[in-house]
């Protein structure tokens, strides 16, 4: 399936075979990317969900990589996480992790559709210019966000705290000490991608 996203226009292989290979080797670099992201991890007070990388790699894999590579890339990450290999934060791994009585697991669901929906917008050219790739990714943090505090709202907080947490206790658990560190990740992802097709453009011209 073709995009317009900056890694598949990068990437044209001459048949279908040649295709299949690239997008085995594309999945695999993501899950890598995305694995050591994982690893980025910082214990936070008053929360039981550490702060990561992994929401850099998710919106930087989507929106490089296009909608349903992004999405497919992800997805494996989950499998290859849920089959045993520790890519999760500190070396987590086993698919309890994404059940809905977890901390995590919400917000590696939210990466996952985060993924998608950034490279589809990147697939519209929201990748190309820092004005529109900016609002992009907050968006796929927002969505981040929504699938993680829900997870810990619903699902987990009644399960270790015996009661559903009100909207307060889940903003501030799920979202206030994450806010300064995804808003450099944002910056950083939302800058990666325009500097990237910069780059591109000078070496095609």
């Amino acid at each position: 399936m073709s995009s317009t996203a900056l890694v598949p226009t990068l990437v044209r292989p001459s048949s279908r075979s040649a295709a299949l290979v690239a997008d085995a080797v594309l999945v695999a670099v993501g899950v890598g990317l995305l694995a050591l992201s994982a690893q980025i991890s910082i214990p936070l007070p008053h929360t039981p969900v550490p702060l990561t990388g992994q929401t850099f790699g998710a919106l930087l894999v989507g929106g490089a990589y296009g909608a349903w590579r992004g999405f497919a890339t992800f997805a494996a990450y989950l499998v290859v996480g849920g089959l045993g290999y520790g890519v999760f934060a500190q070396h987590g791994s086993g698919w309890h992790t994404l059940t809905f009585g977890t901390a995590s697991g919400g917000y590696l669901v939210g990466m996952l559709v985060a993924a998608g929906f950034v490279g589809w917008m990147a697939d519209r050219g929201w990748d190309r210019k820092a004005w529109r790739s900016v609002p992009t990714m907050v968006i796929g943090n927002v969505i981040i966000y929504a699938f993680g505090v829900s997870w810990l709202a619903y699902g987990f907080a009644p399960e270790v705290l015996g009661h559903h947490m009100t909207l307060k206790e889940a903003y501030d658990a799920g979202v206030k000490d994450f806010l300064p560190g995804d808003a450099i990740k944002i910056l950083l992802a939302a800058g990666l991608l325009p500097a990237g097709w910069k780059l591109v453009d000078a070496v095609r011209r």
